[in-house]
């Protein structure tokens, strides 16, 4: 019984790495490669092996193994935004308070009013500001993924195959 449940699995192995080896690198990419010239397989397999290759070393990008391309980070720091927010409420709330008879109150109240608003405006800037980061790095990563994509069809193109 070991034998035969051996015996499968690598009969399963064997057809899966045949599938694997029958997907050629252009449909990999999304690509579609015609033979212009006549190639049979064997000669487009090794052509597209060839130019993933040549690729490759025209643009630095393996797809793969893509780089990660990482977004920066937005400092989460303190930058005083709070104690801005809390100076203009003071001030603000020293105003109105003064007005309505008490000015320190009015101030009191005016500066944590104001201390917070600051450190919403500062959170909100942050998130902003990693978010355009976020899409950076993604549009980064299609960019070199779409450099090498130019590199591989140019290569096919040059050997006599029309690619889309």
């Amino acid at each position: 019984m070991k034998k035969l449940n051996i015996i499968v699995v690598v009969v399963f192995l064997f057809v899966g790495l045949q599938q694997i080896n029958s997907q050629s690198i252009a449909k990999g990419l999304g690509m579609y490669i015609f033979p212009s010239e006549g190639q049979d397989q064997a000669t487009q397999d090794a052509d597209e092996s060839a130019c993933y290759k040549w690729a490759i070393q025209q643009t630095g990008y393996d797809p793969l193994n893509p780089p990660t391309v990482h977004a920066a980070q937005v400092d989460q720091s303190a930058d005083g935004s709070a104690v801005r927010g809390a100076a203009r409420g003071a001030a603000g709330g020293a105003a109105i308070g003064a007005i309505a008879g008490d000015a320190g109150d009015g101030a009191a109240i005016g500066a944590i009013v104001g201390g917070i608003r600051g450190r919403r405006a500062k959170k909100q800037q942050n998130t902003a500001q990693q978010n355009a980061n976020n899409q950076a790095a993604v549009n980064k990563a299609n960019e070199l993924e779409a450099d090498y994509k130019k590199a591989f069809a140019v290569c096919m193109e040059g050997k006599g195959y029309t690619i889309k």
